[in-house]
C-alpha cells in the first residue's frame, strides 16, 4: 500500500513511518522540514507547510497514495492554521483524490468539551479546541472512511504492546504504542467510522482493536 503521512517529522510520525515500512508499505511523508523525516528505504520525503499549502497542492503531493494519516502538530505555535485548518485541508485533498481511508491523530475527549476542565486537559485547552474542530469536520463534513485516534498524554518509553480502549480516562500513552496502534488500524475494517479513545492498559493491541 502507498500511504501519505502529513506531519511526517514528529515523534509519533517517526515511529509510525517505521512501522508502516516494516509492514511493507511505501510512505510519502510530508513535513515543513523534510530533511527531518526519518531516512528509510520506501520513504519519500516531501515539503509540506500546512499553514500555507492549498488543498490542491496537498493533493498533488499525495501522488498515488491510497490511505492518509494526519499526525501533524504545531506544539501550540499555529493551532488554527496547522492543527485545525491544516487537518481540514488534508481531508479536502484526500477527498479530491478519491482516497477513502483517513486516520487522524487527535486528543482524548476532544469531542467532549465538558471534560476539558479536568487536570491534564485544562492545560491544553486551546489544543483541544483545535482538535474539536478538526474531528468534527472529519465526521460531519466528509465522506471519508475515517478513524480518529484520541490518546491521552504522550510519554517517552518502551512499547508495552497493551492498551485500553474501553474505559476512557486521563492517563498516559507511550509514543511507541500510539504509533503501533495507528499503523495497525489499517488492518482492521471494523475501526472505520470510529472514534477511539485510548491509553496504556492491559489488553494486547491486536485484541483491543479486533474487539472495537
Amino acid at each position: 500500500m502507498k500511504i501519505f503521512v502529513a506531519g511526517g517529522s514528529g515523534r509519533v510520525a517517526t515511529e509510525l513511518i517505521k512501522n508502516l515500512v516494516a509492514a511493507g508499505h511505501q510512505v510519502i511523508a510530508g513535513a515543513r522540514s523534510p530533511q527531518k523525516i526519518v531516512t528509510l528505504s520506501g520513504v519519500t520525503p516531501v515539503k509540506l507547510d500546512l499553514a500555507v499549502a492549498t488543498p490542491e497542492e496537498i493533493a498533488e503531493l499525495m501522488g498515488a497514495a491510497t490511505s492518509v494519516y494526519f499526525v501533524a502538530g504545531s506544539r501550540g505555535q499555529a493551532l488554527l492554521q496547522v492543527d485545525a485548518f491544516g487537518a481540514v485541508k488534508v481531508m479536502q485533498a484526500a477527498q479530491a483524490k478519491n482516497i477513502q481511508r483517513f486516520i487522524l491523530l487527535s486528543s482524548i475527549y476532544a469531542l467532549q468539551p465538558k471534560n476539558w476542565h479536568q487536570e491534564g486537559l485544562r492545560e491544553i485547552m486551546d489544543y483541544n479546541v483545535a482538535k474539536f474542530f478538526a474531528d468534527t469536520y472529519l465526521i460531519n463534513n466528509t465522506n471519508l472512511n475515517y478513524t480518529i485516534l484520541q490518546p491521552t498524554r504522550l510519554v517517552e518509553g518502551p512499547a508495552t504492546g497493551k492498551i485500553n480502549v474501553t474505559d476512557a480516562k486521563i492517563a498516559t500513552n507511550t509514543i511507541a504504542d500510539v504509533a503501533t496502534v495507528l499503523a495497525d488500524l489499517l488492518k482492521y475494517d471494523n475501526t472505520g467510522k470510529k472514534v477511539i479513545m485510548m491509553q496504556n492498559g492491559d489488553t494486547p493491541i491486536a485484541k483491543a482493536l479486533a474487539e472495537i
